[in-house]
């Protein structure tokens, strides 16, 4: 019988990580195993007293709470996290990072936008300025599917409902209005979109006159807006509804690819039913891509707050000024004082599946996670849904809650998305295509009409580095228009989800 596979990430850690089923009694990484360690689950492989650090990427990852063998399985019934300092080291690690001279860059065929933006798709939006309008704006797009119009415009990649729970009900000022504003905005104008018609009730405390005012928005072919009162009602919209947006398809459908360099990339990265594989397989793999895409001049937008809470001390010292890393502690400390007003606790994260797949604790969730943001130096630190401006490696501060990451990253210009998942998460996200990246094999191959690329293959000897190149051509080849499973399978519709701070009143 051969020996069970395991992963030591560091000569420093106190644990493996079992790639393959270690049954009680087997020899693996040197020590015999004491119980029975399910894959993705770690074993110790030195003594571990009561108190002391458990060390996973050569980094804590929690304390035991009782004396640990060598053998034992580490996980939430001997494992335990509570709070420790931190050096964050503000920008000693920052670099110059190699940028590609523009003639050396790969390219994609894209949509050439107002204002120096580029599409990867072509969609026509109906966004909701509240939920009093969501189901006329759902009305909406049933019946331009249903009218058939689309059939003639291949160009245009369909007509989305962007439709949402909040718009009323909210304090007209502060925090909560401006992160739904900034939302909003961002989609309104995003290069993914070639036309929008945004569809409001009237009376709402979002008022989308008000929006058009202070970002200074202008209608014409390509946005408009109106509202069910000053329309005369149900009916009368979705029949005006519909009208406008055929006029508008025809107008979007103009637009065509043209070659764009691999600068104009901006990419969410996200991941969302992690395992104990994740840290090790796909998110160190997309990490590789993002620092290729940087080497092209692209934007890569790490974020999902809580789920770097423990490893911000790996980022801080990759920002590119200390204001960059204090503005990223400050984010921590809000969420940390977000959690306490509430009756939570950043350690809710991990949920139950990834606990099931290996994950204990969330200082191992988070270290595993940040790697998605590859090595290149920080350059900024971005609020929920702000437009990202910066080129390079960037953070955006947004829940980890997969829908609601994925939102705050779309509204600040994310035209394509990579999503790392090891449990198999079910996602997509229009207007921007998600590319989904299976850590394990085993997912990819039960769930092989929702995975895109297979990261698992690492575990067998596959580099990083090489997975890592893969992945960046395929990112290219979607924003070039290739489908991704998500889309084939349609996702995307209801995936809009801003979040809602504050009171519900």
């Amino acid at each position: 019988m051969s020996t069970p596979r395991t992963v030591r990430l560091s000569p420093n850690d106190n644990v493996v990580v079992a790639v393959d089923p270690i049954p009680e009694g087997a020899e693996a990484a040197g020590v015999t195993a004491r119980a029975r360690i399910m894959r993705g689950h770690k074993m110790a492989v030195a003594p571990i007293a009561q108190g002391e650090p458990v060390r996973k990427y050569d980094q804590i990852i929690g304390f035991a709470t009782a004396p640990v063998a060598p053998g034992d399985w580490m996980h939430t019934h001997n494992v335990e996290m509570h709070d420790f300092a931190r050096d964050y080291q503000f920008a000693e690690g920052a670099r110059n990072d190699e940028v590609l001279p523009p003639e050396l860059r790969a390219t994609f065929e894209g949509y050439a936008r107002p204002g120096g933006k580029t599409g990867t798709r072509n969609y026509i939006g109906i966004l909701t300025s509240v939920n009093c309008s969501a189901s006329a704006a759902r009305f909406i797009a049933r019946e331009v599917e249903r009218s058939g119009v689309l059939a003639d415009h291949p160009e245009i990649d369909g007509v989305v409902a962007f439709v949402h729970g909040t718009g009323c009900g909210l304090a007209a000022y502060g925090e909560g209005f401006d992160v739904l504003r900034r939302t909003q905005w961002g989609y309104a104008t995003h290069a993914n979109l070639g036309g929008a018609l945004m569809v409001g009730l009237g009376c709402e405390v979002f008022q989308i006159d008000r929006m058009k005012d202070e970002y200074g928005l202008v209608e014409g072919d390509h946005f408009q807006t109106m509202t069910i009162q000053a329309t005369g009602g149900t009916k009368k919209t979705v029949a005006e509804g519909v009208e406008r947006i055929k006029a508008m398809i025809p107008i979007a459908a103009r637009a065509k690819r043209e070659t764009r360099p691999a600068s104009e990339v901006t990419l969410a990265l996200q991941c969302g039913g992690s395992d104990g594989y994740s840290g090790i397989t796909a998110n160190p793999a997309l990490g590789a891509a993002v620092d290729e895409l940087v080497r092209h001049g692209g934007t890569a937008i790490l974020s999902e707050t809580p789920e770097i809470y423990g490893a911000e001390h790996l980022l801080t010292r990759r920002a590119v000024n200390r204001a960059v890393g204090e503005k990223l502690v400050e984010r921590i400390k809000w969420w940390e004082a977000y959690c306490e007003r509430n009756g939570g606790e950043m350690n809710n994260n991990p949920s139950p599946g990834n606990k099931a797949g290996g994950l204990t604790t969330i200082l191992e969730k988070s270290l595993g996670a940040a790697a998605k943001g590859g090595t290149t130096t920080m350059r900024a630190v971005y609020e929920y849904a702000e437009p990202v401006k910066e080129k390079g490696f960037v953070f955006m501060d947004t829940p980890g809650y997969d829908p609601v990451g994925a939102t705050g990253q779309v509204a600040g210009g994310a035209n394509v998305m990579c999503f790392t998942t090891g449990r198999g998460s079910a996602f997509g996200c229009k207007p921007t295509p998600s590319v989904k990246l299976a850590t394990n094999s085993q997912v990819y191959a039960s769930m092989i009409d929702d995975m895109d690329i297979n990261c698992g293959d690492i575990l067998d000897g596959v580099p990083v580095a090489a997975k890592g190149e893969e992945i960046f051509k395929k990112v290219l080849s979607v924003a070039s228009g290739e489908a991704t499973k998500s889309e084939d399978l349609g996702y995307g519709d209801a995936e809009f989800v801003p979040w809602q701070i504050g009171a519900v009143m």
